[in-house]
């Protein structure tokens, strides 16, 4: 009709949506990257939810979420108030060692295994020094951010309410393949919940042996640098490496053991790169480093530091989605021959 060929047209139509959709998510994609590290921590929260749930029946989810976010409260609480103070102690002292008037002296002799690593960063040190007031103001301006850690717990506890409800809506959206998008999102579930135990786990193991190796070694800030470790080691490749990085740094203006340290730094990453970190993950969540390598440099380019935070769930999910196609049709493949 009128010369239209309609598939030509249908294709045309839906490679216009698809376009369209990229457009919006591109548009969107910081109020999505929120929704997503609610999603998040919603799945941190959901093995203590759900069991608190299971005792106090479905009926009585509002209850089960305010006693989950109130035991969560409590730990964070108590933990803050054991150790921050040793923090604030050791980042005052760190503060003042950093600008005491020989300082600039100090970092010109390190040396790093037979490199002048001081001599390049002095050569820029009044760059770095006359661009802490501006770095000071950005993060004073960035400081809106904060709202973030508000409306993340709240997002999150409308995602652990309503998140059965949200599924269902969604799969009676589906006329064909429901069963396909149950048991798909029923593995994605699966996947997140093992994926965040195993990253809690590691990054509360940095923590604890970073704090005790370090003082054990007795690097100064030890408390201050796992305090540093924990919170990075959420970033794949990228955190650990800058933890890293500043644990040695430290260790070089201090006078440690910089050469124990860095062997400690080896060690440990190999340990839970090759053994705590397999043993956490299922066989689902495992994904080979250099994939790993990929997805975090690809996820910088195109996202900054959100992608390389996602880069390896993202991955992960990807694999799955592969593997469940992969099942279909070699299920469909045999139901053809049957016939």
């Amino acid at each position: 009709m009128l010369g239209i060929d309609l598939k030509a047209a249908r294709y045309t139509w839906t490679a216009a949506f698809v376009l369209l959709l990229l457009g919006v998510i591109y548009l969107i994609r910081e109020t999505l990257f929120v929704f997503t590290i609610a999603l998040m921590f919603a799945y941190l929260l959901y093995p203590l939810f759900d069991g608190i749930d299971r005792r106090l029946g479905s009926t009585r989810r509002t209850a089960a979420l305010a006693i989950t976010y109130l035991i969560v409260l409590s730990v964070i609480g108590g933990f803050s108030a054991f150790i921050g103070s040793h923090i604030a102690n050791e980042a005052g002292q760190l503060a003042a060692q950093i600008r005491k008037p020989g300082f600039e002296d100090q970092v010109r002799n390190w040396n790093l295994f037979g490199f002048a690593v001081g001599e390049q960063i002095v050569s820029h040190y009044a760059q770095i020094v006359g661009a802490i007031p501006s770095i000071s103001l950005k993060v004073l301006s960035a400081s809106t951010n904060l709202v973030y850690l508000v409306i993340i717990p709240i997002l999150s506890f409308f995602i652990l309410k309503d998140g059965r409800e949200i599924r269902e809506s969604f799969l009676q959206l589906l006329d064909h393949g429901r069963q396909t998008a149950e048991d798909t999102l029923a593995d994605a579930h699966t996947l997140m919940l093992q994926y965040m135990r195993a990253l809690l786990f590691l990054c509360l193991a940095t923590l604890v042996a970073f704090s005790i190796v370090l003082s054990v070694m007795r690097v100064p800030y030890a408390i201050l640098l796992a305090s540093i470790a924990f919170p990075l080691e959420f970033i794949p490749l990228v955190g650990p490496l800058t933890a890293a990085a500043i644990i040695i740094s430290v260790s070089l203006f201090s006078g440690a053991h910089v050469v124990g340290v860095v062997i400690f730094l080896m060690i440990y990453r190999m340990f839970q790169d090759y053994v705590l970190s397999p043993h956490l993950m299922s066989k689902g969540v495992e994904l080979h480093p250099l994939l790993v390598i990929f997805g975090v440099f690809a996820g910088g380019e195109i996202g900054g530091v959100e992608g390389v935070f996602l880069s390896v769930p993202v991955l992960a999910l990807l694999r799955l989605l592969y593997y469940r196609l992969r099942k279909g049709r070699v299920i469909s493949g045999m139901q053809a021959i049957a016939r």
